[in-house]
């Protein structure tokens, strides 16, 4: 058995407060995380399947822990859970991806809200959770998250994730609801750059923004003096599947038009997007407007903001298809939190694995079965 100090992984967590009384711990807390990291990284969606993989794997797991009171119950892991600190778990986790993470100043910090959407309970009157996170493009890794307030919504939220968060360098991407004016002076006083969709939440500048480039487009920058107004554009092209997607991009810093600029901390550009999809006889064409503190490079924004949607096809959709995190029914106190941070726990775990090139679903199925690369995964945590 190998000691705690030998799994560099957990000693991110050493911090986590034990929350049960002394005289009713039969099982080491370091011995159930462990567990419940393992479990749900080889495959296991509840804690009754973490308790059956614990009772299964009992000779494997001495490999590495104690488990001097044998393997907890269900009951007992999901007790544990639920009582856990989520705002201790989530600087542990925060902590663990600093650690584990490949610095990169050309990273894309995503970041978006996601809701647990069976973790509501009627009978006490609790709506599901929802949880914001942070993705990293450069390693694929989920950085941070945090839950949003009772009766609040991700703009509290944001402020608190990033405060965890090392974005120094690094371009933050953020639909609307993050399109604050706190938001964006918080980014730039942390020494990164932004890119924040304007919708109606903002519409008067949404409205100059729209003015500036219809009215630009339609003389093709050309103004009445007709020297060509600076911007810069870019067109990409993606076919799959029989649907044909064109991005064009336009990028300026002539803000004279946009009335209240300075209020908006380092806004250097504003952007504007055409998204043209054709699937078969079909055609839709969607415009989205951004405001960001990076020069007017059409070509390096329309990389970021496309890169954004990362977020929702490597964490989200992983938790909802990979995880069944949507169907989980882990609802008591403070679990369905500590759930899914164990998800990217295992999201970030297989990730960060580079031995096998396949889908994160096929690696949690080959180290249910196979030992040798469990061990792989295993010691790939720190």
């Amino acid at each position: 058995m190998r000691s705690e100090c030998d799994l560099p992984f957990l000693t991110h967590f050493e911090q986590l407060t034990d929350p049960r009384l002394d005289r009713r711990k039969r099982h080491n807390l370091f011995d159930i995380l462990f567990l419940a990291v393992s479990a749900v990284l080889f495959g296991a969606n509840d804690c009754v399947a973490i308790a059956d993989f614990g009772k299964a794997q009992v000779k494997w797991l001495r490999q590495y822990i104690a488990l001097e009171g044998g393997p907890p119950s269900h009951d007992t892991i999901s007790r544990v859970l639920a009582m856990l600190d989520p705002k201790e778990f989530e600087r542990c986790f925060v902590q663990w991806t600093a650690a584990v993470e490949t610095k990169s100043n050309a990273e894309i910090v995503a970041i978006d809200g996601k809701t647990v959407r069976r973790s509501f309970d009627k009978a006490a009157g609790l709506a599901a959770i929802h949880i914001v996170s942070a993705w990293g493009s450069a390693n694929g890794l989920s950085l941070g998250h945090i839950k949003t307030d009772d009766k609040s919504n991700e703009i509290t939220a944001i402020p608190k994730l990033l405060a965890m968060l090392d974005i120094q360098g690094k371009i933050v991407t953020m639909d609307a609801m993050g399109t604050q004016k706190k938001i964006a002076r918080q980014i730039v006083q942390k020494k990164a750059d932004y890119i924040l969709s304007v919708k109606g939440n903002h519409p008067d500048l949404l409205a100059d923004i729209q003015a500036f480039f219809e009215r630009n487009l339609a003389n093709r920058f050309i103004e009445a003096n007709d020297e060509m107004l600076p911007h810069t554009y870019c067109q990409t092209v993606d076919a799959d599947h029989g649907r044909i997607e064109t991005r064009r991009c336009w990028a300026t810093n002539v803000l004279d038009d946009i009335a209240n600029t300075k209020a908006w901390k380092g806004m250097q550009s504003i952007v504007r997007i055409d998204a043209e999809r054709k699937l078969k006889d079909k055609t839709s064409v969607e415009t989205r407007y951004y405001i960001t503190s990076l020069p007017p490079d059409a070509k390096k924004i329309n990389s970021a903001i496309r890169t954004h949607w990362g977020i929702e096809n490597k964490i989200h959709w992983v938790l909802d298809v990979t995880f069944r995190e949507d169907e989980s029914r882990v609802r008591k106190d403070s679990g369905p939190q500590i759930k899914s941070a164990l998800n990217r726990i295992a999201i970030n775990i297989c990730n960060k694995d580079d031995t096998k090139k396949i889908a994160i679903s096929r690696k949690r199925n080959i180290a249910a079965w196979d030992e040798d690369y469990r061990d792989v995964l295993i010691n790939s945590y720190s």
